[in-house]
Parts: C-alpha cells; structure tokens; sequence
C-alpha cells in the first residue's frame, strides 16, 4: 500500500524499479557524459566518441544500453546513424545534477583541486558524500 506523506503519494514498486534501473545506467561516468553530450544537441557516434574520449566500440555499446532502456533514441541519416534524447525530463534531470555537481566545484577550481580535496571538499566522493548526508 502507498502511503501518503506531505501530499505526495509513494509511488509504485513498479515505477521505482524502473527509475532505479535508469539511474543505474546513469551510474556510469561514461554512460552519464553520452547523454549530457546528447541534452546538448544530437550526434553520431564517431562525433560522441570524440567527445567523450571513448573508444568508438565502447561508446556503441553504451549508446545500445541506454538505447534500449529508452534513454535515447536514433534516427538514421543515410549512412550515419544519429542518437539523441528525445525525453526533456531526462534531459532536465541530467543537467540538474551535473549543472548543480558542477557549480559546487567551481570554487575547488578556483582554490586548486589539493586544497579542496584536503578540506573534504569538491571530489566526485565528497560531492556523493554530501548527497547521501554522510559526513556534511
């Protein structure tokens, strides 16, 4: 049974397990850079392999993976195939907590990357931590 807190409804079981799935393959640095790349306009995969400095078979797979969990989607252009991401919550999600991810390690760059990482700061493992509420 759903329970209602503060106005909002749990939601399903189902509905959960197919947002967990999605964010596992956002889990994935590489994965999560495809489709950043992608919110920000469509492109073939040579042109997202150059971008994410991928090699060209392992970014097919990924672009397959995500492809099939409905992430992205593509189109052919004669020879070329071109993948986009057609989903604006998707795209708004990604850039939400990329952008925000982001902006909290712009003043580690400012400072210098040794000096943040030593005060506990704007590493990829302290940004987790400060998400999860462990060590804030």
């Amino acid at each position: 049974m759903a329970a209602e807190v503060g106005g909002f409804e749990d939601p399903s079981a189902e509905v959960l397990a197919e947002a967990a799935a999605a964010f596992g393959l956002l889990a994935s640095p590489a994965r999560l850079h495809i489709v950043w790349a992608l919110a920000q306009g469509e492109s073939d995969v040579t042109g997202l392999a150059e971008r994410v400095g991928g090699a060209l078979p392992a970014v097919s797979q990924h672009l397959t993976k995500l492809k099939l969990a409905g992430l992205v989607r593509s189109r052919r252009e004669g020879r070329r195939q071109v993948y986009f991401v057609d989903d604006p919550d998707v795209v708004t999600v990604v850039r939400l907590v990329v952008g925000q991810l982001t902006d909290r390690a712009a003043p580690a760059d400012r400072t210098g990357a040794a000096e943040s990482t030593a005060a506990g700061g704007r590493t990829a493992r302290g940004a987790l931590r400060r998400i999860r509420g462990v060590g804030a």
